[in-house]
């Protein structure tokens, strides 16, 4: 795939910088922006990066990131923002969560806004779903498909506590893949080790351990010791 991805809004301290909470937004969807577009690379797709750092004004931000974003042909344009308005301070035991906008819900952004929203939420924030909106400038002139993803709400004490911004990247990239960026240095590592063969040495009588791999996702083990197996060697998982 051919995606632009940005952060919204001009660097914190800057006019227009975003909302402002528990943490900052400006602060926080460049953080996310970066790993996502790393892990989009990572996946062999192709990933520009329309962010704009040095907006005189709102306008001047919304015109430049559009501006970027209309360079280049691409499958999807992403917008990375942080929401505000639940005033949760104090924390209710519940996430106000996420949300993702597009300028139609009967355009090629539905699906993959869907998938996105269903990607965060499984992390525990509470999924508000895809809304439609024409009058916000991005959705509005993106010559694209476009989707503006409200990662969380900064100002709710418990999406700020569930928050980690590698875990939100790794949820964005799900759902706009359908992959994730481990799942593909698995697969490359597992390239490699079926290709090493065993040479019978020294002591028939001793016993000699070779470690292919370490996981801290169950499943990524049980797929090495598949492909393992299917490839004709003796393999088992260990937890230690």
């Amino acid at each position: 795939m051919r995606i632009n991805v940005h952060a919204g809004h001009n660097p914190d301290g800057k006019v227009a910088c975003g909302a402002v909470g528990f943490i900052q937004e400006s602060t926080e969807a460049r953080k996310v922006k970066d790993e996502v577009i790393s892990q989009l690379r990572q996946l062999g797709h192709t990933v520009y990066d329309c962010t704009c750092n040095n907006g005189t004004s709102q306008a001047d931000v919304l015109a430049k990131i559009v501006g970027a974003c209309n360079s280049h042909d691409v499958d999807l344009d992403v917008s990375i923002h942080f929401n505000a308005g639940a005033n949760d301070k104090a924390g209710n035991g519940k996430t106000t969560g996420v949300e993702v906008l597009v300028y139609s819900t009967a355009g090629k952004a539905k699906q993959p806004s869907e998938n996105v929203c269903a990607s965060i939420s499984s992390l525990g924030f509470k999924n508000r779903g895809i809304k439609a909106n024409t009058s916000l400038y991005f959705l509005r002139n993106t010559k694209d498909p476009a989707m503006l993803i409200e990662c969380c709400f900064v100002d709710d004490k418990d999406d700020v506590q569930l928050y980690d911004y590698k875990k939100m990247a790794e949820a964005i990239v799900c759902g706009i893949t359908g992959q994730k960026a481990q799942e593909k240095s698995i697969i490359s590592s597992e390239e490699t080790v079926i290709s090493v063969v065993e040479t019978p040495t020294g002591d028939e009588n001793s016993i000699y351990r070779v470690q292919v791999g370490a996981y801290s996702v169950k499943e990524n083990a049980d797929r090495m010791q598949k492909t393992l197996k299917d490839a004709g060697f003796d393999a088992i998982v260990v937890r230690s």
